[in-house]
């Protein structure tokens, strides 16, 4: 069994809507996105895929997230995301909450429709902290 991984970051804040503790607030991390990918065969130039296309459809993804607010939908006054989108800021509104745990998974759905034979997605808030999503 062979298996590779890559990683990328990016930075990006967020807010826990209705959680009990101080992650309630507007906060930011330095995101980093782990990618585990496995197979038993590697393709005539012995890669089991190639770091250049991993890499570059990760980054998209991650781009897609850096320096922007990222929330839970209709976890704003309408208001307040409005005024938000008024002064232009770039805000990603998601279908879950976004805690390390669903980004695990959305990151792990979205490289998946892409056909990579993706094992296992970690993303870390810190250093320290990370969740895991395998299916």
């Amino acid at each position: 069994m062979y298996s590779v991984t890559t990683k990328a970051e990016f930075d990006a804040a967020h807010f826990l809507a209705g959680y009990p503790g101080k992650c309630k607030n507007l906060h930011g991390h330095r995101w980093s996105i782990e990618v585990t990918l496995k197979g038993e065969e590697l393709d005539e130039l012995g890669m089991l895929v190639d770091f250049t296309d991993i890499k570059r459809d990760l980054k998209e993804i991650c781009d897609n997230f850096d320096h922007s607010l990222i929330m839970k939908k209709d976890s704003l006054k309408p208001a307040t995301l409005e005024a938000l989108m008024d002064e232009g800021f770039k805000i990603n509104i998601m279908d879950f909450m976004p805690t390390a745990e669903g980004f695990a998974k959305f990151f792990f759905e979205e490289l998946e429709k892409k056909n990579y034979p993706i094992v296992e997605i970690k993303v870390y808030e810190t250093p320290k902290n990370y969740a895991t999503y395998t299916k």
